[in-house]
């Protein structure tokens, strides 16, 4: 069916009618647009003085007509069109310009985002007739994403159009093939919009990209914006928003992380604005915990947190996914693929919690049988990537997994460890804590969280060799004081002592407190041993006000 995109209000019928005969223009293949339709163009547009588009496939059909105001226009949805790597969209775009201009901004912004097989302007002559023409096309390497072609006469259209689009697109090809063997996986670029100061954005920043990397992304750059107040439809500016998707389309990028959590209203907006795939970093470390996650428990957790995250941020696009149910009573529009999606995602949502309160039971059951065995419990706590998973090795001579990443385990381990005085206690490494911590993983995870309730220490890791260690250690403070555990007494364990100097380890007992080690030297674990023996035997000797009613 024959559809005119744009504002066409106050255009006569007849004018209507000759914008839809555009439909029925062809254009050879090595012309970028036939003769006819470049003189009906420019001749309709400066009749009804407003900019006119089209596009055009690479048979040389029209398969869009739109029309702007005098100084631009908006493109249709291509979305139908799909990108694949090394391929352009396989749409051209040509349109009039009312005034002698080469291509605007606006005009290579689309070229490059949505990576048009070219984007060109018609000038017009006093009398009415195509002038000259200035075109653009996607550059496959180079500083910049687009090449701006020297402006030639109308009567010129012959330029070999289809052979130069596959020439680009066939360079396109090799060079995506040679980044696809030197890559990891997808290229990310992040963002971050703050109104915080330049260095506790770049602290943010530089977490950031180590969490995109322990997902397993290739970071292509980052960029970062300082505002007093965030946008509230775009979180950052529509002028650095394009900034940012073109540097995206430049540096080859896939896909753009947000340091900052968005709401629907932002993700909808900014996905309208670019065919880029965009998350934030709430979504980001969700995507860690789901690759990260090996129990049933574990997935469990991950799932919930997952849907109670993605539940608000289920939308629709358009009206055109409702679906007629039939019957009587049944008749109208229905329930639409949206309200299916969020009526699933609730069913989904109350069964994990019911699996997950089983899992509680589960729980208390094993503690109720510690209890009886009067095994004392040692929690592990502390930021990701602190050295946790290390120190349970190196104490109880064990092989849980433990990398130089972030989040690189995820379901708690626990093992026994006995004290030089024949005392057994149960040491359990939990998840790493991190700044922020999504609200949706504390609570899917509290089931996990709720194993240090019942300890008796908290062994809080901190990486003294991390020079943003101080925020770390408030931000594990913060969510203890939030998981109401205030109450359990913490020895600090200061990590990593063989990778600063004598003096910065003295600084950093003496403005932490706590015992530094090293948790893969074994020796150096000595003096935490004996400190954590004491402590425990402290807390479990009866108090002697109850051994002398007992006895009495």
């Amino acid at each position: 069916m024959k559809k005119v995109f744009g504002n066409i209000s106050g255009l006569r019928a007849t004018q209507i009618i000759r914008l839809e005969n555009l439909y029925d223009q062809r254009t050879p293949p090595e012309y970028l647009i036939s003769d006819e339709m470049a003189d009906v163009m420019c001749r309709l547009s400066t009749e009804i003085r407003r900019q006119i588009g089209v596009l055009v496939n690479r048979r040389g059909k029209v398969t869009s007509v739109f029309v702007g105001d005098y100084h631009g226009l908006v493109l249709p949805d291509t979305s139908e069109y799909r990108i694949f790597p090394g391929r352009l969209k396989g749409i051209r775009c040509i349109h009039t310009h009312l005034k002698s201009e080469s291509l605007s901004n606006d005009d290579l912004t689309d070229l490059s985002l949505l990576r048009l097989d070219m984007m060109a302007a018609l000038t017009i002559t006093p009398e009415s007739a195509p002038h000259e023409v200035f075109a653009a096309h996607i550059l496959p390497s180079g500083k910049t994403s687009y090449q701006i072609l020297p402006p030639f006469p109308a009567n010129c259209m012959n330029i070999g159009c289809l052979e130069r689009i596959l020439a680009i697109e066939s360079e396109l090809s090799r060079l995506g093939a040679t980044a696809d063997s030197s890559a990891r996986g997808e290229r990310a670029l992040l963002v971050s919009v703050s109104h915080q100061s330049r260095h506790q954005a770049e602290d943010s920043m530089m977490e950031l990209e180590e969490l995109a990397v322990s997902s397993g992304l290739d970071v292509a750059g980052s960029i970062f914006q300082h505002r007093r107040q965030m946008d509230s439809r775009f979180l950052t500016g529509a002028g650095k928003l394009q900034e940012i998707t073109l540097m995206a389309v430049e540096k080859g990028a896939t896909l753009v992380i947000f340091d900052q959590e968005l709401n629907a209203s932002q993700i909808r907006s900014i996905a309208d604005q670019t065919d880029l795939k965009i998350i934030d970093r709430t979504q980001l470390i969700l995507d860690i915990f789901a690759q990260r996650a090996q129990s049933r428990e574990g997935k469990l957790q991950v799932e919930l947190a997952q849907l109670k995250y993605l539940l608000p941020r289920l939308v629709a696009k358009n009206t055109a996914m409702s679906r007629l149910t039939g019957g009587i009573g049944g008749r109208g529009p229905g329930e639409t693929k949206l309200e299916i999606n969020r009526r699933r995602a609730r069913e989904r949502i109350l069964r994990l919690e019911k699996s997950l309160a089983q899992v509680v039971l589960q729980r208390r059951q094993q503690k109720s049988r510690r209890r009886r065995q009067g095994l004392p419990v040692i929690s592990i706590i502390g930021y990701t990537n602190a050295g946790k998973s290390t120190l349970l090795n190196t104490l109880t001579h064990s092989q849980v997994l433990a990398e130089q990443r972030l989040f690189a385990t995820l379901d708690p381990s626990s093992r026994r460890l006995r004290f030089p005085k024949d005392v057994d206690v149960i040491i359990t490494d939990t998840v790493g804590f991190i700044r922020d911590l999504p609200q949706d993983l504390q609570v899917a995870f509290r089931a996990t969280l709720e194993e240090l309730e019942s300890a008796d220490l908290l062994l809080h890791v901190i990486d003294i060799s991390n020079p943003r260690c101080e925020d770390q250690i408030q931000s594990v403070e913060v969510i203890l004081e939030n998981l109401g555990l205030n109450h359990i007494p913490v020895l600090r364990v200061l990590n990593k002592m063989d990778a600063v100097s004598a003096a910065s380890l003295e600084i950093s007992v003496n403005r932490y407190g706590g015992i530094p080690v090293c948790a893969r030297d074994n020796a150096s674990l000595q003096p935490l041993v004996e400190a954590m023996s004491a402590i425990i035997s402290r807390r479990c000797q009866p108090d002697a006000t109850a051994v002398s009613e007992m006895t009495a």
